[in-house]
């Protein structure tokens, strides 16, 4: 009985698709979707690769292809002995997010400033040849869930390792979200290829810190741009810890602001330690 060699639950979150049964009788036919490479191998080595879309006769259309190809001719009498992996051509794009908070080291906060980000990478599979040696000679399927799990296994190491190169200011590292981004996608490409896949982009969407640290570049960011707001104009300038008001009855006044704790980020009034965590201010 013919039966139809094809990946029909061909889904945008697998990478590849290993058909179960691997003898292939005379008459069968063989399909393949937009989207898909079908891949012949022969113990665990390719031994063709068929890439059009369309349906095919195994015997008139694919076996002469994998003999000349090959070397040698294969026989029908008992079967056709061959495995066909099904391999999604398309590039994926994956979001992704640190699982926790990494502590970046910072010389005025003893346990380190810890901050988590997301963003999104795109891969696709590269490598045929190593993607079977390292993974489909033992798995089904790949999906882009496996993919991502291998990524975030290594982010950790990485977001530390370039925030530490091109993270200039850590308390605005999105300004250098593309410098960061640029040096942790070669890095998990060069990983990521040896087992046949590329990751052709990665983008960082956000950094996050813990509330009282984001208090603090709040009122840093503050501070900056009422420090270079247009002379004359109304409003207030910062002068260290104090603003000096420049319109109304209290025109000239300076005024004492709050200071806060860089690291819980609670309000302080000039003491020389945080009211709240014991930290040394001054």
């Amino acid at each position: 009985m013919a039966r139809v060699i094809e990946w029909q639950e061909y889904g945008e979150d697998v990478l590849f698709w290993k058909w179960k049964d691997n003898e292939i009788k005379k008459g069968s036919r063989l399909v393949i979707h937009p989207g898909q490479d079908a891949l012949f191998l022969y113990n665990g080595r390719i031994e063709g690769i068929f890439q059009d879309e369309g349906s095919y006769d195994i015997a008139s259309d694919i076996v002469p292809v994998l003999s000349s190809l090959s070397g040698f001719k294969f026989g029908f009498a008992s079967g056709l002995r061959a495995e066909v992996l099904f391999i999604n051509t398309k590039e994926l794009t994956v979001r992704w997010g640190t699982k926790h908070a990494i502590n970046i080291p910072v010389a005025s906060l003893p346990g380190g400033m810890p901050v988590r980000s997301f963003g999104t990478f795109n891969c696709r599979v590269d490598d045929y040849q190593a993607l079977i040696d390292k993974i489909a000679g033992i798995q089904q399927q790949f999906t882009i869930d496996d993919v991502k799990e291998r990524v975030i296994s290594k982010l950790d190491q990485l977001l530390m390792k370039w925030i530490a190169q091109e993270g200039k200011d850590l308390f605005h590292l999105q300004a250098n979200a593309d410098q960061i981004a640029a040096g942790i996608c070669s890095d998990l490409d060069y990983e990521m290829r040896l087992l046949g896949i590329a990751i052709t982009d990665f983008s960082i969407s956000s950094f996050t810190y813990p509330e009282g640290i984001q208090k603090v570049a709040e009122a840093q960011a503050q501070q900056s741009m009422l420090n270079h707001a247009p002379s004359g104009q109304a409003g207030t300038a910062f002068t260290g810890g104090s603003h000096v008001a420049q319109s109304g009855a209290s025109a000239g006044q300076t005024v004492s602001l709050p200071n806060f704790c860089p690291n819980c980020g609670t309000k302080t009034t000039g003491t020389k330690f945080c009211p709240n965590c014991g930290f040394k201010l001054l």
